[in-house]
Order: C-alpha cells, then sequence, then structure tokens
C-alpha cells in the first residue's frame, strides 16, 4: 500500500505523542520533518547509550545546530532523558522536542508532570475511512482491523496474529510487568471477552484462573500499553437510575478479533456485532483527538438495560449513536434512542447498520455504517443530518 496522508496535524510546539504500536507514528514523523535529529530507542545500540548517559543528548544538539525538531522515539524506554529534554527546553528557545511512545507506564509520573505545560499531549491512532478513501473496505476492516503495520503487510492475517505477540515480547516480558507470561496470556484471551461490553472483572478472573487484583493489574497494563481503553457512562442531568461501570474496548477491531477465540458454540453474528461496535467508536476517538474542538465520548445505559452505544457530547453536540449488525432496519432496535431523546429531548438520534439505504423513522436517521464511517473528518462537526 502507498503511503496514506494522515489527518493528524503536528502542534508548533514540543509535544508527547502517544498511540500503539504499529500505528504509523513513526512514518508520518519521517514524512513530515525531513530536517529532524531523530533518536530511535528501539535501537539497542542507542537505548544502551542514552540510559548510561542521558546528558549526551545535550552534545548531540549542540552539534546539528540546524537540525529541528528533535524525535525521540519510544521515549518510555529511557524516560531519564525527560530530565535533559525539560534543560534543553528551559535553555534553548525554539527547539521543539517530539517524544513518542506506545506505553504511557514509565511516564505517567515522571514524564507527564516533568513537562506539564512545556509539551502537549498528543495521541496517534490506527487509519481511519475517509484517510482510506476507496481503498476503506468495512469487511475487511471487521476482520484485520485499521493498523497500518497489517494492511501495509503482503501477510496481513500473519502480521495481526503476531501483533499481540510483539507486545508481550518486547513490552510486558521484557520489562518484566508481569511475573507470569501464561497467566497474562490467558486473561487476553478471556478479555477479548469483554470487548464492547461492561467489564467484569471476577468473571474474568475465574476464566483465567487468577486472583481479581491480578486482573485489575493486568487491565492497567493493557491501559498503560494503549491496548485498550474504558467508555465512562453519560451521567449529565441523570433522569433515570444509571449503572455506575464503564464498558470495555479494545483499541482495533482487528486486535480484537485476533484475541477473541471462536469455535462451535460460539456466534459469528455476536462477535461480527462487537467488532462492528468497536470498529465505529475507533474512529469516533480517531476524530475526536485530531479535531480542534474536543468533544466528549460515553455510553447510556440505565439500571433496567436500556442502552444506548455512544453519546457524544460537546459545546456544540448532543448526539446518540445506536450501532447494530443488521442489514435491516427494526423497530425494536430503536429503544434506546427513543429513551435517551425522552431525557433529552434536544438531542439528535442517529442509527447506523449493515443495510445500503437512508431512512427517517421519526426522529431517528438510519444511515449505513460505511457510509457514515467515511464521511467523518476530523475538524469538521458530524454533518449527516
Amino acid at each position: 500500500m502507498e503511503i496514506i496522508k494522515r489527518f493528524f496535524q503536528n502542534p508548533e510546539e514540543s509535544f508527547f505523542l502517544f498511540g500503539p504500536r504499529g500505528t504509523g507514528k513513526s512514518t508520518w514523523l519521517n514524512m513530515q520533518f525531513k530536517n529532524s535529529l531523530y533518536i530511535d530507542l528501539l535501537s539497542p545500540v542507542l537505548f544502551r547509550t542514552y540510559s548510561a548517559s542521558p546528558e549526551r543528548l545535550v552534545d548531540l544538539i549542540n552539534g546539528n545546530p540546524g537540525k529541528n525538531p528533535v524525535i525521540i522515539d519510544e521515549i518510555q524506554k529511557a524516560p531519564v532523558l525527560l530530565d535533559v529534554v525539560h534543560q534543553v527546553l528551559e535553555n534553548k528557545r525554539g527547539k521543539m522536542f517530539i517524544l513518542t511512545g506506545s506505553s504511557a507506564r514509565k511516564l505517567k509520573r515522571t514524564g507527564i508532570d516533568l513537562l506539564a505545560g512545556r509539551a502537549l499531549l498528543k495521541t496517534f491512532h490506527p487509519f481511519i475511512a475517509s484517510e482510506l478513501g476507496e481503498r476503506f473496505d468495512i469487511d475487511e476492516s471487521l476482520q484485520l482491523g485499521l493498523l497500518p503495520l497489517v494492511l501495509n503487510s503482503k501477510n496481513p492475517e500473519e502480521v495481526l496474529n503476531a501483533y499481540v505477540s510483539l507486545y508481550l515480547r518486547e513490552e510486558v516480558q521484557s520489562e518484566g510487568l508481569v511475573r507470569s507470561i501464561g497467566n497474562f496470556s490467558r486473561f487476553l484471551e478471556s478479555i477479548s471477552f469483554s470487548h464492547a461490553g461492561i467489564l467484569n472483572t471476577s468473571e474474568v478472573a475465574r476464566e483465567c484462573q487468577v486472583g481479581r487484583k491480578t486482573v485489575e493489574g493486568y487491565i492497567s497494563i493493557l491501559e498503560d500499553l494503549l491496548l485498550s481503553f474504558h467508555l465512562p457512562v453519560f451521567t449529565k442531568r441523570a433522569k433515570r437510575h444509571l449503572i455506575a461501570h464503564s464498558k470495555f474496548y479494545l483499541f482495533d477491531a482487528g486486535v480484537f478479533r485476533s484475541l477473541r477465540p471462536a469455535g462451535p458454540l460460539d456466534s459469528p453474528h455476536e462477535i461480527d456485532g462487537r467488532a462492528l461496535e468497536g470498529l465505529v467508536l475507533q474512529h469516533l476517538r480517531a476524530w475526536n483527538a485530531y479535531s480542534v474542538n474536543k468533544n466528549q465520548l460515553f455510553f447510556w445505559r440505565t439500571k433496567a438495560g436500556t442502552e444506548v452505544d455512544f453519546v457524544v457530547y460537546g459545546p456544540d453536540i448532543l448526539l446518540a449513536i445506536e450501532v447494530k449488525n443488521s442489514k435491516n432496519v427494526r423497530i425494536k432496535d430503536f429503544k434506546g434512542l427513543h429513551a435517551f431523546k425522552e431525557d433529552y429531548p434536544q438531542a439528535q438520534a442517529l442509527f447506523l447498520y449493515r443495510g445500503k439505504e437512508r431512512l427517517k423513522k421519526g426522529e431517528i436517521l438510519c444511515i449505513p455504517c460505511d457510509e457514515f464511517l467515511k464521511a467523518l473528518l476530523p475538524g469538521k462537526p458530524i454533518e449527516v443530518f
């Protein structure tokens, strides 16, 4: 696949750029900054050099005064460099740093606190449909996901299946984040059943035969490695009794499919439905991250079980979205949207499905899911009504 233009817009000041492995951070940086001073800490030699002598960074910068910005790839590998970065930012005005990372674990307290106010925090995501244009295929995306590392490969299925193993080897195992890699591997399979669902840590613990506290620690590792996230409940001016627990998602539909075991007793329709819901959400997250006006993403669920998959809330938007892996529009699928509209009459309601027609059912607009995803453009509002 040829190089695809990304929607991410770089700030004009120093920033952290976080994103899971394989999302294309390094490719984008190499294309965007031809005159940069580039340090790749995945190189064993450079890792050893700068871990042992972080002050060497100052010598490198002084020896290359015409090079700007200074890009340090995978900064979490050597967080001691952040002290030097802070020093340079204090003393050399006009010097810009871009610090990339595929893990926030080591930087949670040191890096982010140290450079607060001096470096913005940005995120990089897998491809979205509007970046791919006509190359976007929703059926393929539901199977392989949208990681550039996977889609640019000659053997995408093999690369996808090896993707999590890469993390296990290079992040989890090498950093000594868990005592038993076997327990963690079983946990990854078990947690895949929670994708697009309410997370029950006790149930996951029973499935993978470890303690609940251990599972909570494992989930924290997934979040720190940017492989998963939680979606909170929308509770603003709530008129009903709502649940308190958030929903759990893996960051990419393909990664979910690679982890989720399937057998004769598993429903392909259920797996496809969860993959579709996750695919829509990863698009909404990227759209939100790349847009200037930040909105917030939620889901909505009453204690009685009435639910709306996603709520987009911001200064100029209150949008309820229901996603169904169905080629037909059924009135019963509108139950959650109708309930939400009763509580929030000013909200717009959108129903995404796998059919081919745009339909209007009362106040609810029904749109083919792939059409919605292709029209989602960062920096622009969701204009579907």
